[in-house]
């Protein structure tokens, strides 16, 4: 008859349940991980950004690129950046008004910068910054200088530690040009990628709390118009 001494013991199985829960749990801090450092999802719920990101774009996040501001879950970790927010990157951020929201805007100018935007035009550093091909304008008038900052603003120099926010729907984007320049510490991440559209439709079901009926109703009509609601052609479309 064979011996074990207290080395040659066989260890016991782990149970199905243990297993299940630790493979669980792994995969929990993995995903905190990554959607604290590295990616996140997020949805596109206003037309300020149009016709660049249009309402229902969701999209991935770049969150490792300019640095972590939250810790690696359950460590004091915090990613370095890669690099600083720069011109022309669109960036998703806490609103300054109230850090509860996250906004998504373009950087049209970083720390030191002169800002100047005369009659819709927006000058940096004296020099005009063309309108990209998916950027627009919607209302032909002119507001003069002195009634509101949408037409006509600065000149202002963006202080240290902040940058200039604004939407590429120009005319319809509330931005830095009303709730000042943003606090670099706000920044999350870059705009990525499109991973998924979904058009909004006015005549989808009202789902409404005082009518069960209206949540099978609304799952109904977006299954058979799924086919016509998904922007097939803005999937897997890089940002820029």
């Amino acid at each position: 008859m064979k011996l074990f001494s207290k080395k040659d013991k066989p260890k016991k199985k782990k149970s199905v349940l243990r297993e299940y829960v630790e493979s669980f749990a792994i995969a929990l801090i993995l995903a905190l991980m990554i959607k604290t450092s590295v990616v996140e999802a997020y949805k596109i719920p206003s037309g300020s950004m149009e016709d660049t990101l249009l309402i229902g774009d969701f999209l991935l996040a770049n969150k490792f690129i300019y640095g972590s501001k939250l810790p690696i879950p359950f460590t004091n970790i915090h990613l370095p950046a890669l690099r600083e927010p720069k011109a022309g990157d669109i960036v998703i951020f806490k609103y300054p008004l109230d850090q509860k929201v996250n906004y998504i805007k373009r950087c049209v100018a970083v720390a030191g910068d002169t800002i100047l935007i005369k009659d819709k035009v927006l000058y940096v550093n004296s020099r005009v910054s063309p309108n990209l091909p998916e950027s627009k304008f919607t209302d032909k008038t002119v507001a003069p200088r002195g009634m509101g900052n949408r037409d006509n603003f600065g000149p202002y120099v963006v202080p240290q530690g902040n940058i200039f926010m604004m939407g590429d729907n120009r005319d319809n984007s509330y931005d830095s040009r009303f709730w000042g320049p943003l606090d670099r510490r706000l920044v999350l991440g870059q705009a990525m990628i499109i991973h998924y559209s979904w058009e909004p439709d006015l005549n989808a079901p009202e789902v409404r709390r005082d009518d069960l009926l209206s949540i099978p109703k609304n799952i109904a009509y977006n299954i058979i118009h799924f086919p016509q609601r998904v922007r097939w052609n803005r999937i897997g479309h890089i940002i820029k």
